[in-house]
């Protein structure tokens, strides 16, 4: 994906009429996923996408590659297309590499905020909130997501950044097939705030302690036992009968 969760991308489905492209699928099915709407080990058949989204196979099939390159999607060779399942192994050693890879990137950041990035992300810290209250999942998503972006993409080592940005996306996959309901109660806990407030405080070491104990309790808090589903794509999609 080269990047990131867009901050700014909505997902909705094109109106109808208007050409659908490999990447407009890509966005709503990545989507889909994080939202918890499409669960893990749920088929991607091309045939089912193609009609859903009213577009050929070729465009699915680049859609697909591109989902499988980003981890949303696991597609073995003359298989349908799943979505992600990883297992308890691949769970654990994702997040072990994001706290190692985060909290370099924080422990660099560490007192060498601009104002500009500063601002930035107290207002998606504090947009973040809102959502909660407000129980726009979907929006406190978004704003979770886009304030550790921002992390990753002001991190003085351009490749930690473009690591941490990968790390993220799969994370949160995780976190989107896995979490309990329970797991909505963390966010009021002011975690992004402190991240913050451990950013500007110049003592990198503690920085990187509490983004290692955010990143473990979102990890503790996981049901890996989450079951696959049947999905109706067409209705999903808003492309079926």
């Amino acid at each position: 994906m080269n990047g990131s969760w867009q901050h700014d991308q909505h997902g909705s489905t094109p109106p109808v009429g208007r050409r659908v492209s490999d990447e407009q699928i890509v966005d709503q099915v990545r989507r889909a996923v994080l939202m918890q709407r499409l669960p893990p080990g749920t088929r991607l058949p091309e045939v089912a996408l193609g009609e859903a989204f009213g577009v050929s196979r070729s465009v699915v099939r680049k859609a697909l590659t591109r989902l499988v390159a980003n981890h949303v999607a696991v597609q073995r060779p003359n298989q349908v297309a799943r979505v992600a399942s990883p297992g308890v192994d691949e769970t654990r050693e994702i997040f072990a590499a994001r706290r190692l890879i985060e909290g370099e990137v924080m422990a660099l950041l560490t007192g060498r905020l601009t104002s500009r990035v500063e601002q930035r992300l107290a207002a998606l810290a504090r947009a973040e909130k809102a959502a909660f209250r407000e129980g726009d999942e979907e929006r406190r998503i978004e704003e979770s997501l886009a304030f550790h972006h921002c992390l990753a993409e002001h991190a003085p080592n351009r490749t930690l950044g473009a690591m941490l940005s990968d790390l993220i996306l799969r994370t949160s996959i995780v976190i989107a097939l896995y979490k309990p309901a329970e797991l909505k109660s963390c966010y009021l806990q002011g975690d992004h705030e402190d991240l913050l407030a451990k950013l500007v405080s110049g003592q990198p070491e503690a920085a990187r302690a509490r983004v290692h104990a955010h990143l473990s309790a979102l990890e503790a808090l996981l049901d890996l036992k989450a079951p696959s589903g049947t999905i109706d794509l067409g209705a999903l999609f808003g492309r079926g009968d």
